[in-house]
C-alpha cells in the first residue's frame, strides 16, 4: 500500500475515533496498513480498540462512510493540513510522549515545527498586568534567538505570550483543545485569526470537535510536550497551568516560573511549583543560557 491510501485511512479512523496514538497501538500492530479494519471481526477488533461490542459496531460503520469521504481534499479546502504521526514533519519529540497525537491538524505556517528551539509560556486566565511585564524581560531574547514560543490561546496569559510575540515580529504556535472550526474562547477571535493568518495553530482534533473540558487538560501535554523549556507567569493553586508545569517536571523538561508577590493567589502555583524544582526567571537570557547548556550537553 502507498502513504497516500494509508493516510486517507488513518484520517478516516482518527475522523471518527479521534485518540491518542497509544490508543490505535494495538491495531497497528496487528493491521499496519489498516487495510482491514472495515471488515474485520467485531470481536477482534473490539479487542484491539478497547471498545464494548456496541460501540465498535458503531465505529466499523462510521468508519466504513468516512472512507467515501474525500477528507484530504475537505480539509485543504478550509486550509488545514493534517500531520500523521510517521510524516517528516510531525514533531519528533511529541513521540516521547506516553499517548503522542496520532494526528496533528494544523493551519498556518508549518515550517515553525522544523524549528530547532521551542519554549512554552503559559499562566492564568485571570492574568494581571504583571504577567505582561513579566513576559516584556522574557520574550524578547528568545525571539531574537530565534525561539518558538509555545501556548495554549487561552484568554490572559496565553494571549498576551502570543500577542506579544507576534508583535514583536516572533514566531509563536498556539495548540487548541478544540477542531479548528471553533474559535474559542470569543474573546480571542481577532487573535485566533491572527494566528491563523500569520502563525500556526495545531490541535489533536479533527474539524468538527468542540471544547470540552478533558480537551484542555490533554491538549496541556502537547504544549509540554513540544517545548524544551516550559515558563509559569502567574497560576492558582490547583489549575491547568500547573498540571502542565507537572506534566513538564515529570517529563524532564526545564520548568522557569516567575516569582511574584506573596499576597497574590496567582503567585502561589509559580512557587509551589519552585518548591518542586522549577527554576526562578525573571528574564530570557536565563532561559538561553540553560536550552544551550542542555543542548550542549546532549
Amino acid at each position: 500500500m502507498n502513504d497516500d491510501q494509508f493516510k486517507q485511512r488513518l484520517l478516516a479512523l482518527h475522523y471518527v475515533f479521534p485518540v491518542p496514538l497509544n490508543r490505535l497501538t494495538p491495531l497497528l500492530q496487528v493491521d499496519p496498513e489498516l487495510e482491514s479494519v472495515d471488515k474485520m471481526p467485531i470481536h477482534q477488533l473490539s479487542h484491539l480498540l478497547k471498545l464494548s461490542y456496541e460501540r465498535t459496531v458503531r465505529f466499523q460503520k462510521s468508519y466504513d462512510k468516512s472512507l467515501e469521504t474525500p477528507l484530504l481534499r475537505a480539509y485543504e479546502k478550509h486550509q488545514i493540513t493534517p500531520i500523521l504521526f510517521n510524516e517528516s514533519t510531525y514533531p519528533k519529540q511529541l513521540l516521547t510522549l506516553y499517548d503522542p497525537p496520532a494526528i496533528l491538524y494544523a493551519r498556518g505556517k508549518i515550517g515553525y515545527l522544523k524549528e530547532q528551539l521551542f519554549v512554552a509560556i503559559i499562566g492564568s486566565r485571570e492574568a494581571t498586568s504583571y504577567s505582561l511585564e513579566a513576559m516584556n524581560f522574557i520574550i524578547p531574547p528568545l525571539i531574537k534567538d530565534k525561539v518558538v514560543i509555545v501556548s495554549g490561546l487561552a484568554k490572559g496569559a496565553d494571549a498576551m505570550a502570543h500577542a506579544i510575540t507576534h508583535n514583536l515580529g516572533g514566531k509563536t504556535i498556539a495548540v487548541v483543545g478544540h477542531g479548528l472550526f471553533t474559535q474559542y474562547p470569543k474573546e480571542n477571535r481577532v487573535l485566533f485569526h491572527t494566528m491563523e493568518q500569520h502563525q500556526l495553530i495545531l490541535t489533536e482534533y479533527p474539524p468538527y470537535v468542540t471544547p470540552k473540558k478533558w480537551t484542555f487538560s490533554m491538549r496541556n501535554r502537547i504544549i509540554s510536550g513540544l517545548s524544551h523549556a516550559v515558563v509559569v507567569t502567574e497560576a492558582k493553586e490547583k489549575s491547568g497551568t500547573v498540571s502542565t508545569m507537572q506534566h513538564a517536571i515529570d517529563n524532564g523538561k526545564d520548568v522557569f516560573c516567575v516569582p511574584g508577590s506573596i499576597s497574590s493567589e496567582l503567585s502561589v502555583g509559580p512557587h509551589l511549583l519552585m518548591l518542586e524544582g522549577a527554576k526562578p526567571v525573571w528574564n530570557g537570557f536565563q532561559i538561553l543560557e540553560e536550552l544551550k547548556q542542555n543542548v550542549h550537553q546532549s
